[in-house]
């Protein structure tokens, strides 16, 4: 009989080095020549990303207006799961229905 320690279930990880970690900066770049190609973009593009800031952004290192890596872990890991990767193409789906909700 062979007697060995329990597995571990393994939970999803839920540390900064999760998905979020795993978007890499040329989706960033990519998604930001994309939107800067599209102009009809560039008014939805400036709301969510206004949305998405935590307010103070300016006084916390780095002095740049950017979403809280939980607020990115949670919308990514819903949209994709946990082993997804977010695509350019999904995020202009996204800013073309903010722009028609208005």
């Amino acid at each position: 009989m062979d007697v060995t320690a329990p597995r571990k279930v393994r939970r999803h990880d839920t540390s900064r080095e999760s998905i979020v970690a795993a978007v890499d900066t040329g989706f960033w770049v990519r998604s930001f020549l994309a939107v800067l190609f599209r102009p009809a973009l560039w008014s939805p593009g400036v709301r969510v990303l206004v949305r998405a800031t935590p307010p103070g952004w300016w006084r916390r290192w780095p002095f740049v207006p950017r979403p809280d890596p939980a607020f990115l872990r949670f919308r990514f890991e819903t949209a994709y799961g946990f082993t997804g990767v977010p695509q350019v193409g999904d995020f202009l789906a996204y800013l073309r229905w903010v722009r028609e909700r208005g």
